[in-house]
């Protein structure tokens, strides 16, 4: 078995695909709202992965006012934010977590912090205390703009920071923000992340001397 090792001093975690699990409720929520606008749902879920939900909105229907896809993206919050049959943590999150607990490390998600608190509980996962929700930034992923101040927030460059991604969105603002990434699950299979794992079992966080993280990642 091949392995990597990473070495970094920070961490910056995506929730969705990354820790939880929540593709069926992604699924449900998004092809209803995909068959209301005469969408296909099988096209929606191809891009929605990663993004908040008025940026994928703007993609899919690109003539339609901004205003009227933040509208509909704060209901579909609430449909999801009271979903959660279904939600499950990732393989090896959970191990993956106590792992971390006492080493810098950050939430950054597309999710807002309702939604984030509600599948964050439904996993059984712990909540990091530092975490950067959609509330907190103007622009979503794919730009850098939440890695960027999760790192700041932790105190650490950029360049000391390791991103855990699923998505292209998600992997191409940790490659914005100038961190490596560690692609988790198959949609970022073939997205060329520094280091790709199928699942968090896959990894193991060891501390150094001189308190950096080194992560032994097993192909």
């Amino acid at each position: 078995m091949s392995a990597t090792v990473l070495i970094s001093r920070a961490l910056l975690l995506d929730m969705d695909g990354t820790l939880v699990n929540s593709d069926a409720v992604v699924e449900r929520c998004w092809s209803r709202w995909a068959l209301r606008q005469g969408l296909d749902p099988v096209a929606v879920l191809k891009v929605v992965h990663g993004r908040q939900g008025y940026a994928t909105m703007a993609v899919l229907l690109p003539e339609r006012p901004m205003e009227q896809n933040y509208a509909e993206n704060r209901e579909l919050l609430a449909e999801e934010t009271a979903d959660v049959d279904g939600v499950v943590p990732i393989g090896g999150a959970p191990a993956f977590m106590t792992s971390i607990a006492g080493l810098p490390h950050a939430l950054v998600t597309s999710a807002d912090e309702a939604l984030a608190q509600a599948r964050m509980t439904a996993a059984a996962l712990p909540m990091p205390g530092i975490r950067v929700t959609a509330e907190q930034v103007g622009a979503s992923k794919p730009d850098p703009e939440g890695f960027l101040k999760g790192a700041a927030q932790l105190g650490f460059d950029a360049a000391d920071c390791i991103v855990f991604e699923d998505s292209e969105a998600g992997i191409a603002a940790g490659r914005a923000a100038g961190m490596r990434v560690v692609g988790v699950g198959p949609r970022a299979a073939a997205l060329s992340p520094d280091a790709h794992v199928e699942d968090l079992t896959r990894i193991r966080v060891e501390v150094a001397a001189d308190g950096s993280i080194r992560l032994h990642i097993s192909a």
